[in-house]
């Protein structure tokens, strides 16, 4: 039983890469996601369906458009594969279909932010707020998860507010407190403080690189990716701060 419901959501996880790209490719460039249909970026011919299916038609077209042959970005594949692989380890952590997908379209959207953060150095409010709503109800507990989320966004805002007179430099934008938002709703309080602290590890080694060659480098990847990891192995990190801090 377990296999049909994660073959379910991993084919979910697919049909919704593909969608995740369209709003990868045109949100941060205002389109409509609906107007006009799925066509090829480089001639413009509207693709047929068989062009559409997630990660097949990548394939077999051999990474090339039909029509002028000008290559496909293999960003379509990747992210397609990429959402069905978290569908599949989501589920395979909650054994629960309705809580997996809710839980899955989170992180499925928290990897179209990243990439969006990557590119553009901008996170739409819609995707965003989108992971934050979702995340409240990833769970049971849905007035602690709007409590956590509440208690991270009140927190962000207040830091945001200190560093910025310390460091007399705008710091943290609202889109980081949205998503310390989404970190609390999805892990609680005390792990949603390590998976901040853990994104702060991962990225320095990233920060310390990149400061050399002055290019301004997106936090939300980090936050997206430490949150992954503490949510699906929550049980490690609550041992490990147990063992380390006590608490």
């Amino acid at each position: 039983m377990m296999m049909i419901e994660g073959g379910i959501l991993v084919l979910f996880g697919l049909l919704f890469g593909s969608f995740l790209n369209v709003l990868i490719l045109r949100i941060p460039k205002e389109e409509s996601i609906v107007f006009p249909g799925s066509h090829c970026t480089s001639c413009n011919n509207k693709l047929k369906w068989w062009h559409n299916i997630p990660l097949i038609s990548w394939i077999i077209l051999g990474g090339k458009c039909h029509f002028c042959k000008e290559k496909i970005s293999i960003q379509y594949p990747l992210i397609e594969l990429s959402t069905a692989i978290l569908f599949g380890v989501v589920y395979y952590k909650l054994e629960n279909i309705p809580y997996g997908l809710i839980a899955g379209l989170v992180f499925a959207l928290l990897l179209g932010l990243s990439l969006i953060d990557f590119r553009y150095k901008a996170v739409p409010d819609s995707l965003n707020l989108g992971a934050l709503t979702l995340a409240i109800f990833a769970s049971p507990t849905i007035l602690t998860n709007l409590t956590n989320a509440l208690i991270f966004a009140g927190g962000f805002a207040l830091l945001r507010f200190y560093v910025s007179f310390a460091i007399k430099k705008e710091a943290l934008g609202e889109a980081d407190i949205m998503i310390a938002a989404t970190i609390g709703a999805m892990v609680g309080l005390k792990l949603g403080v390590f998976a901040i602290f853990l994104s702060a590890v991962i990225a320095l080694p990233v920060f310390i690189i990149i400061k050399e060659k002055d290019y301004e480098v997106p936090f939300i990847p980090f936050l997206a990716f430490a949150l992954f990891l503490v949510f699906i192995f929550e049980d490690f990190f609550k041992a490990f701060i147990f063992n380390v801090y006590g608490i």
